[in-house]
Formats: C-alpha cells, structure tokens, sequence
C-alpha cells in the first residue's frame, strides 16, 4: 500500500513540475491503402492530439578528437 502511495505522489509531483507549452497537432486521417478519408462535406478527416513543446537548450561545442 505504501509503495503504491509512493509512486501516485512521485508521478503527480513530476507532471506538475514537468508542465510546459502544449502545441495541438493535426494530421490527415490515411485509409490503409494511403487514401485521405473525407467527410460527407468533402473536406478531410483529421487526428489531433495535444504534444509537449521541449525548449531547445543550447550548450557548448564538443571538442574533436585529434
């Protein structure tokens, strides 16, 4: 019991801590054999989902080996 406690307040605190940009991102719903899928309007069938926007981190140049 405690050790499933542990781990419900471990992984609640990293998704607080963790929060950043979202970006919505939408796709073209593809058929198997490719095809875009299209509505009774005619326009095209799309899947979104919500992904994290990580910052770019800039760091120093790795020297080369001679």
């Amino acid at each position: 019991m405690k050790t499933i406690l542990a781990v419900l307040l471990t992984s609640i605190a990293l998704s607080v801590s963790a929060e950043g940009e979202t970006k919505r991102v939408c796709v073209d719903k593809l058929t198997s054999d490719g095809k875009v899928v299209k509505d009774k309007a005619g326009k095209p069938v799309q899947e979104c989902k919500e992904m994290k926007v990580h910052k770019k981190l800039e760091g120093t140049k790795v020297p080369e080996k001679k």
